[in-house]
């Protein structure tokens, strides 16, 4: 789960635990990474997947199964393999449509293609609006790399420092997250996101 929809998901979710007699024992939120990436790229992914190996949980629940992942060959592959591995995936907003039945499959991959499509187009229009910007105005902004706001630079250094000393990016980030350094989203800092930062500055 990602953006700032976190807490309307969260709320959905427990909702749906509780009316169902569930017990949530892990909650896994994807900070500042797309759903549209792959399972390598995809850190809280890896960890759910790794805690349902470990500890005899069987059930996740997701508010919807764009939040699992956007790309519908991604997401059929995801729960796919989940289901080989004996888990079972819940959209609580979504009620049974991760059954093996044929016409909720169908269903489920329909409303897939539906949110796939609805998302290239609003790419389109957002490339298109930031053309004519760019037209208009000779220039168009958009997300300012992490640093160009107060006290990110001294976290950079601090990743600089880290990184010169031979520390690979995901102690990195734990490090980071043991001295409450503060990333742009979210409240943890993950080694995808050291990575970027550090090869935008020309440190790896």
């Amino acid at each position: 789960m990602e953006g700032d929809g976190f807490t309307r998901q969260l709320a959905a979710i427990k909702k749906h635990a509780t009316a169902k007699g569930v017990k949530i024992v892990g909650i896994f939120r994807e900070e500042g990474i797309s759903g549209t990436k792959d399972l390598e790229n995809r850190p809280a992914l890896q960890d759910l997947l790794v805690a349902l190996h470990s500890n005899g949980t069987k059930l996740v629940l997701v508010e919807r199964l764009d939040r699992l992942a956007r790309d519908l060959m991604i997401q059929e592959s995801i729960i796919a393999d989940m289901k080989r591995h004996g888990f079972e995936i819940v959209s609580v907003a979504e009620p049974d449509l991760c059954s093996d039945d044929p016409s909720r499959t169908l269903m489920r991959q329909m409303l897939g293609a539906f949110a796939q499509y609805e998302r290239a187009i609003i790419v389109q229009k957002l490339r298109g609006a930031r053309q004519r910007s760019r037209v208009k105005t000779g220039r168009c902004e958009g997300r300012k790399p992490f640093g160009t706001r107060p006290g990110e630079n001294e976290v950079i250094d601090r990743m600089k420092s880290l990184r010169k000393g031979g520390m690979a990016v995901d102690k990195i980030a734990v490090v980071l997250n043991t001295e409450h350094a503060k990333p742009r989203a979210g409240e943890r800092w993950y080694s995808t996101s050291v990575y970027r930062i550090l090869k935008a500055a020309d440190a790896l």
